[in-house]
């Protein structure tokens, strides 16, 4: 008599949607919980040491600022990392974009919506381009940005001919500098931005129930319901708490709005869509993605492509700022957002990496420049902590495959 198919399952394979234990679940997911525990640690321990100045709503508000246009450009590099490539320009090209716009609105009074879609459609060029070469090519990426750094480095030099260039006209500027306007108009605080908040956080909520609903209903395992309920608690309390204190100064600011529609977005293109899933297909074996009929070269070159805007969005964002358009604009800021990613689990061999890990990354990396700003340490030693920092997230990313 052939045995029903539950007398031959394994027993966590018994129950269809039934919960792990906590224990098993947290060890198999130690990298994506530890990132978020970590960022908690990293934000507890500067709030004491400086203070309380970290939380204050005004240092939020610049930290939110500060770190956008790295967290933009995290976005399309975790896509570019888990295709198995690297983009070493994105700094360069970030700061080329401010240039071209400071050029377009400044020195030739262009609107700023018409300049704004050229220099993003600029950046699209510039990462179809350097996808070219890696994609149909073949060049190693490592090589195409970063003689693309060098060049995009030299063309914002030159365009702005050695000089600053600014300011902007200031419909430009509330890109980066502007906030969510209160139409209730209350005293003290910006109610708009709270219920925002609030809405926001219900929103996640009802959106996260319903997807373990929907794992449980097609038999595939999910988080211990404690866990869960934990979990969206905090989270939720976390972002209510900080819509809260933002909204106490100015509110939330425009920027920190598109940054959150972006983290939707590629979050929804990640893990519910096609292309999504031939990117991670594509970043973990190329040869098997080839054979099974993804056409990967495409998908190179669309990675970089992607990557181009993101980095022409942030130079805009990165601009309107600043108010003005330096020749050493983005020095450095390829370090940051590479950094970014690898601190927030993406993998160096690709195949490996979630949008939300590259958002704590980036948070990581910019919690620690604040508060080390804040506690007056210099910028050779801050810059010895992240490169530490940067090799441990590594280590531990190697010692995790290893073990498995």
């Amino acid at each position: 008599m052939t045995p029903t198919p539950t007398a031959t399952m394994a027993p966590e394979q018994a129950a269809p949607g039934s919960d792990k234990s906590l224990l098993d679940h947290l060890k198999h997911n130690t990298r994506e919980y530890g990132m978020l525990i970590t960022l908690v640690l990293i934000m507890a321990f500067f709030q004491y040491m400086t203070d309380g100045t970290l939380m204050q709503p005004l240092n939020l508000t610049n930290l939110v600022l500060q770190n956008s246009y790295i967290v933009i450009m995290a976005l399309g590099m975790l896509l570019v990392i888990v295709a198995g490539h690297i983009d070493l320009s994105v700094g360069s090209v970030c700061g080329f974009i401010g240039a071209l716009a400071a050029v377009l609105m400044v020195n030739y009074n262009w609107h700023f919506v018409p300049a704004s879609m050229v220099c993003l459609l600029c950046g699209g060029l510039i990462g179809a381009m350097q996808g070219w070469f890696v994609a149909y090519s073949h060049i190693p990426s490592f090589i195409v940005t970063l003689a693309g750094m060098l060049v995009f480095k030299g063309l914002a030099l030159a365009l702005l001919a050695g000089q600053s260039v600014g300011p902007f006209p200031d419909n430009f500027q509330l890109l980066s500098a502007g906030f969510i306007p209160d139409v209730f108009s209350a005293e003290g605080l910006r109610v708009t931005s709270l219920l925002l908040g609030v809405g926001v956080a219900a929103a996640l909520a009802v959106a996260g129930v319903r997807a373990r609903a929907n794992r449980v209903r097609h038999g595939v395992h999910v988080e211990p319901m404690a866990l869960f309920v934990l979990k969206n608690a905090v989270f939720a309390a976390l972002l209510i708490g900080l819509s809260y204190m933002l909204a106490s100064y100015r509110g939330l600011p425009n920027v920190l709005i598109v940054m959150a529609l972006l983290i939707v977005l590629y979050n929804f293109v990640t893990s519910r869509t096609t292309i999504g899933r031939r990117i991670y297909a594509l970043g973990g074996n190329e040869k098997a993605a080839k054979l099974s009929g993804i056409k990967t070269e495409r998908l190179s070159f669309y990675a970089f492509v992607n990557m181009g805007v993101l980095a022409a969005l942030a130079g805009l964002v990165f601009a309107a700022r600043l108010n003005t358009a330096t020749p050493k604009a983005g020095l450095g800021f390829e370090l940051d957002v590479i950094a970014a990613c690898f601190i927030g689990g993406a993998s160096a061999s690709g195949g490996v990496g979630k949008v939300m890990g590259a958002v704590i990354g980036a948070f990581i990396m910019g919690v620690m420049n604040n508060g080390m700003s804040i506690l007056g340490i210099g910028i050779d030693y801050q810059q010895v902590i992240k490169g530490v920092v940067l090799l441990a997230a590594v280590l531990v990313d190697v010692y995790n495959k290893n073990k498995a």
